[in-house]
């Protein structure tokens, strides 16, 4: 299911652009704070550490219960994860968190 309301455009090519143009975790920091409300900056970070989480192998459950967020909020993410644009894969690779000779373990509710 891709999101049909939304289209990347010159507008997203440019804020991509200088997200890409950061050069440091602190530089990163600075922009995303300036760009960000509190909540959303916290929202963005559980997405990324359930994407993590999901690829070490926990169940939703786990994860709701350890990030301390819904289960429905993990089912949203995973959803994603698991039939998106291979984005989170392909952040995770290069952050060295998947290992070529393992793939990912994707496991739902238990």
């Amino acid at each position: 299911m891709k999101d049909k309301a939304f289209k990347f455009n010159k507008d997203t090519d440019d804020l991509f652009g200088a997200i890409l143009n950061l050069k440091t975790t602190k530089e990163a920091e600075a922009f995303f704070r300036d760009l960000c409300t509190v909540e959303e900056l916290k929202d963005m970070s559980d997405r990324w550490q359930i994407v993590r989480l999901l690829q070490k192998g926990l169940t939703y459950r786990d994860i709701a219960e350890q990030l301390k967020v819904s289960t429905t909020t993990v089912n949203r993410v995973a959803f994603w994860f698991n039939n998106g644009m291979g984005g989170y894969d392909k952040a995770l690779s290069q952050t060295n968190n998947i290992h070529h000779s393992n793939p990912p373990v994707r496991k739902g509710l238990r």
